[in-house]
Formats: structure tokens, C-alpha cells, sequence
């Protein structure tokens, strides 16, 4: 069959990986100008040089047998590593948090920066919509593997189950703040969490193969990231740096770079299935907030569906 897979990230390129391998013609659609999904990393020039946060997923556990055999590849192959500070089973992407995906989405054929905004049927066949124009070629069958909020408007003209299911399946929003200083901050503390308002906040350089300056990672509590969900980026940024401080105890001293982002869909939900398919459709619907907010449950979901599909 040719497939078509909307989303590139970890679910969705592990959903390609056993299609392809049996055989079938996949090609992925992602809205992002480059690999990572949660798992993103972002480069930011400072006085002190290039640095990269890991600005989404902080960290991943290898508890399926399957998804451990997987990690245990990546490590092999230099691009994962243990991370202490999070925990004896937490696991990073080195020399950054996306660098498996990065890994993963060079073995496939992705089309990046582009946003399906509808999908059609024509017979038996799925017809790709972007904002002005049809992706050229006809689909046999089309997977989902997008957060549930977006999933639930691409579904909702095709598949009222599948739909509902996405839309009763609520993310939790997460602003993050990216922070570097020149001189380490003065505490022996890697990770914070569970404050307020802040919910975890990470000495991102305390990562295996992270250089450069003293950085970190602060990301907002659920409830505090809701109720400001709107705010602007700057004043959010300001106060989050506050109120690390207050948490640290100390006052900090003047940024080299400093940068909110906000996450509208950050910690997925969890429907309680492993995927969705249709067989006679052939529509299919794979992706974390269907197994639960972890990185392990966006592979071992997106694994799953490629088995439905070959089944």
C-alpha cells in the first residue's frame, strides 16, 4: 500500500518503520521545519556560543521490553545515554533530546513545514489537503499521529468515534523557559520540581554530551501554564526566572539568553487504548494521549498500529 503518515515524530515514525520493512510505500507530513515533536531541541546563539536546550521532553524511561530493546540500539549507536540526576531508568537523546528522532526520521520519506489541514476520500483512496493545494499523490491508507487536539479536527468530518476519543483526550499546556548564564549558578542542584509554579526546572548542561554555559530548563506547573496560557512571552519569562529564584533561594544574575515557549499541547492525556485502525477505512490513529504523557508511550503506541495495519 501507499501510506500516508501525518506527523513525524516519535509515534509516527515508529508506526512507519514495520510498514516500510514489510514492504509498503510511506511517506511522512510534518508541520515542523525538522525533527523532534516533544522532543525537540532548540539552538540559541549567546555570547558564550551555541547552545541547545531540550526544551520539550526532558527525559524518557525504558520500561517495555520492546521500546528497551530500541533504547538499548540508540545507545549503541551514540544517540541516547543515561542521565542520573532524573533517576536510575531516566534516558536522554545525545548530544540532544532529538537526536533519535533525528536518527529515525533520515531512514524515511518526510516532507517537513507542511500543515494538513483536511483529508478527503476519492473511492477507495485518501487525498492529503494543505492550505492552498492537494499533496499530489493518492493514499491507500493515512495514519494520525498528531496531539489530540489537532487529531480530533482532522477526524472529525471522517470518524466520529475516533473524533470523540481525541477530543475527550485533554493535553495540558507547559510554558518553558530557556536560561543561560555565564557563571554556574551557585547550588549543587541539577533538578527542581513539583513548586507552585514552577513544575520542574533542570540544569540542561548537567545532560551526558551538553557544552557551553551554565543553562537550564524551567517549565511552568500545569496549573500556572493554564491560567496564563495567553499571557505574552516576555512577561511570562520574567516571571518564571522569578520565581526559580525564589525556589533556589537566591538571586540570579543577568541572563545571556533568556526565551519563554509555550507548549499548547505539552503533557498528553490518556485514552486508554494502544491505536486506532479502521481496517475498511483504513484510517489509523496513533500518538501518546492514547497510552499516556510518556515518550515510551508515543513509540510503543506508534509500534502497535503498524502491527494492526499488517494484521
Amino acid at each position: 500500500m501507499k501510506i500516508a503518515i501525518i506527523g513525524a515524530g516519535l509515534s509516527g515514525l515508529a508506526c512507519a518503520g514495520p510498514l516500510v520493512a514489510a514492504g509498503h510505500q510511506v511517506r511522512l507530513f510534518d508541520k515542523s521545519r525538522g525533527p523532534g515533536g516533544r522532543m525537540s531541541t532548540r539552538r540559541a546563539q549567546t555570547a558564550a556560543g551555541e547552545l541547545r536546550f531540550d526544551h520539550g521532553a526532558q527525559y524518557f524511561t525504558a520500561r517495555d521490553p520492546g521500546f528497551h530493546a530500541i533504547v538499548e540500539q540508540w545507545r549503541e549507536n551514540g544517540l541516547a545515554a543515561k542521565w542520573p540526576a532524573a533517576g536510575d531508568e531516566a534516558w536522554v537523546g545525545t548530544p540532544s533530546m532529538n537526536a533519535p528522532v533525528k536518527a529515525m526520521a533520515a531512514e524515511h520519506d518526510v516532507t517537513w513545514s507542511m500543515r494538513v489541514e483536511r483529508l478527503t476520500k476519492q473511492q477507495d483512496h485518501w487525498q492529503l489537503h494543505g492550505k492552498d493545494e492537494a499533496v499530489e499523490t493518492l493514499f491507500d491508507a493515512v495514519v494520525i499521529a498528531i496531539p489530540a487536539e489537532q487529531a480530533a479536527d482532522l477526524l472529525n468530518p471522517l470518524d466520529n468515534s475516533f473524533a470523540e476519543t481525541a477530543r475527550d483526550t485533554v493535553s495540558d499546556p507547559c510554558w518553558t523557559v530557556m536560561l543561560a548564564v555565564v557563571e554556574p549558578l551557585a547550588t549543587d542542584l541539577n533538578i527542581l520540581r513539583d513548586g507552585a509554579v514552577i513544575g520542574w526546572a533542570a540544569r540542561n548542561s548537567n545532560k551526558p554530551m551538553r557544552e557551553g554555559a551554565d543553562s537550564w530548563v524551567i517549565q511552568a506547573s500545569s496549573d500556572w501554564s493554564r491560567d496564563h496560557l495567553e499571557d505574552d512571552a516576555e512577561q511570562v519569562c520574567a516571571a518564571l526566572i522569578k520565581a526559580f529564584a525564589a525556589d533556589l533561594g537566591m538571586e540570579l544574575p543577568a541572563p545571556i539568553h533568556a526565551v519563554a515557549h509555550r507548549w499548547r499541547y505539552a503533557r498528553s492525556g490518556s485514552a486508554a487504548v494502544d491505536a486506532l485502525y479502521d481496517s475498511e477505512a483504513k484510517l489509523g490513529v496513533c500518538g501518546d494521549w492514547l497510552l499516556g504523557p510518556r515518550i515510551e508511550c508515543a513509540w510503543l503506541s506508534g509500534h502497535a498500529l503498524s502491527q494492526m495495519i499488517l494484521d
